[in-house]
């Protein structure tokens, strides 16, 4: 049986998970207009600005079996003083010669290009989906969360990738939720003081609001490991769609006297529409809108950051204080919370302290490069 190599074949690429995956898996497909609008370096501002892109696909007998994308972050290398190329956008049959292969081709780019170490899964940045699951594989994953298969840590560890960087998905009830534990001193004062407000983010300031987002977001993140802070086209590029799908009442900028301090950006889950959709706006698409309308509803809070001058102040409480009465008052049944990493302590404490359910266990996988 030969197995080929194929170089930036977006056909074959949007194929592979939906080859070899059973339907019955976890896996959720990114929209297949949305996967070609990251891939293609005319339209994604990370290889506008001098970022490089190989989609490589592995054949087994003609049949697409694994799939990665090789890349660089020159932005990301350049901050953090790194040598580093990136895969992502990583599934696989269990097929160890396959993924020998892929990573042979992977490695070959970086070494292409002067770097000494592999990273990965980066889809495509520190700011978007990261991360293989290495527990709660059963589990299925709400908007922006990654699913992997359960053998693929164990095949990347045969090839010399070690876990690192752990983080975790989390599972919130709104109806059981421990809303009151998050009303320290400082989140009550916040929401008792009219000088602190909350502006939804709606479509009538949508670009206002998202450009608040985008400084909160870049004054927050500043100081975590692999932040590289977004300018306005990147931010437009990855949130810009989400205008069509907000709920208004669940997301929203805090000001404090006029200046935006914080932000919180929760999004209806558009995974089971995704899922039964193929993944492609076509005939099955009308359909599973229809019925996702009858679904128990569910949300994802895909951001949030509070600016550094008020962090400990009671703000990032009082936000998710006032998402999860929406949550509630709105009749969302659930709610999951995308990657928080280990060396986010206060993070994980106060999704733990409200009732929140470790949903999946995930990590960066590296190797440096001989």
């Amino acid at each position: 049986m030969s197995l080929t190599l194929v170089r930036d074949d977006f056909d074959l690429f949007f194929r592979v998970p939906f080859e070899v995956y059973p339907r019955d898996t976890p896996y959720v497909s990114p929209m297949k207009s949305d996967l070609r609008r990251y891939l293609d370096p005319t339209k994604n501002p990370l290889l506008k600005a001098g970022g490089i892109l190989e989609a490589l696909v592995v054949l087994r007998d003609g049949r697409p079996v694994a799939r990665a994308t090789a890349h660089r972050h020159p932005a990301s290398n350049a901050r953090h003083s790194l040598s580093r190329s990136y895969f992502g956008f990583l599934d696989a049959a269990d097929d160890p010669e396959a993924l020998r292969l892929l990573f042979d081709a992977i490695e070959d780019f970086a070494r292409r290009h002067g770097d000494t170490e592999v990273a990965g899964p980066f889809n495509l940045t520190a700011m978007q989906q990261i991360g293989l699951v290495t527990e709660g594989f059963e589990h299925a994953p709400f908007t922006d969360m990654v699913w992997s298969p359960s053998w693929l840590p164990a095949r990347l560890e045969a090839m010399g990738y070690a876990a690192v960087f752990p983080m975790s998905t989390f599972r919130i009830w709104p109806e059981r939720a421990n809303r009151d534990s998050l009303l320290t001193p400082g989140a009550r004062a916040i929401l008792n003081s009219p000088d602190w407000t909350f502006a939804p983010i709606d479509r009538r300031q949508f670009k206002v609001r998202l450009e608040e987002a985008r400084q909160c977001l870049n004054a927050g993140f500043d100081g975590n490991p692999m932040f590289v802070p977004l300018t306005a086209e990147e931010f437009d590029f990855q949130a810009g769609e989400m205008m069509w799908i907000l709920d208004p009442a669940l997301s929203s900028v805090i000001h404090y006297k006029g200046e935006p301090m914080g932000v919180v950006i929760c999004i209806p889950d558009l995974n089971p529409f995704v899922r039964d959709a193929g993944a492609t706006y076509g005939p099955r698409a009308l359909w599973a809108w229809l019925k996702m309308q009858f679904r128990p509803k569910r949300a994802v809070i895909i951001l949030y950051s509070v600016k550094p001058e008020v962090q400990g102040q009671g703000v990032n409480p009082a936000m998710l204080w006032r998402v999860l009465g929406a949550l509630k008052a709105r009749g969302y049944k659930e709610c999951g919370g995308t990657w928080i990493a280990d060396v986010n302590g206060a993070s994980l404490r106060q999704f733990e302290r409200i009732g929140g359910e470790r949903l999946h266990r995930t990590h960066l996988f590296s190797r440096a490069l001989s």
